[in-house]
Order: structure tokens, then sequence, then C-alpha cells
């Protein structure tokens, strides 16, 4: 399936040299817009959650009353990320590297619809583990 997915730099020690890919839900999209992947991971997590009077859904920066609801068939069903180490050249990953290495590092810290590209990936729906697989970058900015 071909997804627009968003381009992070890793903020874990012993990320360099990676880069990470992030698809998320649509209803996420505005509301992860400028912030972080961990604020937008927090975000989904208290979206989904049993329990969202929890200590961890405290203090998101946005009402839990104008938090997005999620479709039961929506794809993918939270927000997911992949951290890419040791890429080849081949599948467009060549212009993905040339995208990520000539970005500014703050366009890479938060989530923008300018540090985004179209890809071709496989989806794993594994309802205990969810995972996509990118399988080719079809454009970069």
């Amino acid at each position: 399936m071909e997804q627009t997915l968003y381009v992070q730099a890793p903020d874990f020690p012993g990320g360099d040299n990676s880069i990470v890919l992030v698809w998320l839900p649509e209803p996420l999209v505005s509301t992860c817009l400028g912030k972080t992947m961990k604020e937008c991971s927090k975000i989904d997590y208290c979206i989904r959650t049993t329990n969202p009077n929890g200590p961890q859904c405290k203090d998101l920066g946005i009402p839990r009353s104008q938090l997005p609801h999620y479709p039961p068939d929506m794809r993918p069903r939270r927000a997911i990320s992949v951290v890419l180490r040791a890429m080849g050249n081949d599948h467009g990953f060549d212009r993905l590297k040339a995208f990520y290495r000539n970005a500014s590092p703050s366009s890479l810290s938060r989530l923008s619809p300018d540090a985004t590209i179209q890809a071709r990936i496989r989806y794993d729906d594994d309802p205990s583990f969810q995972k996509f697989y990118l399988l080719e970058v079809l454009s970069t900015p």
C-alpha cells in the first residue's frame, strides 16, 4: 500500500546514522503536527487506553474532550514508527537519505508536513504487535 510517512531524527541514544519513519492514524494527524513523536505517542496512547485518567494522560497539552476518536476499521490502529539503519541505495532509499542529510535538524525534531515522504509499505496488522515494512520510497520533499 502507498502511505505518507513522517521523517524524524532519532531522539534516543545510539540513534546516529538512523532515520525514523512515522505512520499516523488519520484522525491523529492534525493533533500531532508540530509535536514530537514522543508527545504524539502519549496522545495516541491516551486515546486508546481504557484508563484515560492515568498519570500518563495528564498534561497532554490538549483537553481530553478535544482528542480525536478512532473508527474501529482504521489503518493503522495506532501511531507506528520504524527505525531504519544501514539502508542501501536501491528502492528510492538514496532519495530518503539525501533528503535527511540536507534537512535542517529542527525540521526533523517535530512532526511536520514538510518532512514527509510517499512510500510503498507492507502493513502487518497483528493485533498484538502492529508494524510496517518500508518497501520503496516513491517521493521525498
